[in-house]
């Protein structure tokens, strides 16, 4: 699953408005075809875009290339159940990913159209944000 190597801390705050508003870069297709485009705010977890690109990987039967926009550099603690309040933050439980809307998340190149929809058609079921297929406008 993909974390990050190092960090300069340990554990975050959760900040007040970290999913506000709409995403500042990343809006555009970059490097492939088609692409999949977060409709809704929300934090996505390693294990659900682990999961979303196994999803697109089976479908295309590897014969395109997939990029992944998208990096869980968020480390979420979680304190373990039944303990009492107080005694310091938690561990890191998970690491997630802040998207916001607007932010293509998947890239595909060397696919067919009905083959990219159906991709993201499966991944965006894996996935907690709303989804829309975008399409490279030809030149």
């Amino acid at each position: 699953m993909l974390m990050p190597k190092k960090t300069k801390f340990r554990k975050q705050f959760k900040g007040k408005g970290g999913l506000k508003g709409i995403t500042k870069g990343g809006s555009e297709l970059a490097f492939g075809s088609y692409g999949l485009k977060a409709m809704s705010p929300e934090r996505v977890t390693a294990r659900q875009i682990e999961s979303a690109r196994r999803a697109i990987t089976r479908f295309m039967k590897r014969q395109g290339k997939l990029w992944i926009r998208i990096f869980p550099d968020v480390p979420v603690t979680k304190k373990p159940a039944e303990v009492r309040m107080g005694k310091g933050k938690g561990a890191v439980d998970r690491w997630v990913a802040r998207v916001k809307p607007g932010r293509i998340m998947f890239e595909l190149e060397g696919v067919k159209p009905e083959i990219a929809a159906g991709c993201f058609a499966r991944a965006s079921a894996k996935l907690p944000v709303r989804t829309k297929v975008v399409e490279r406008k030809a030149n």
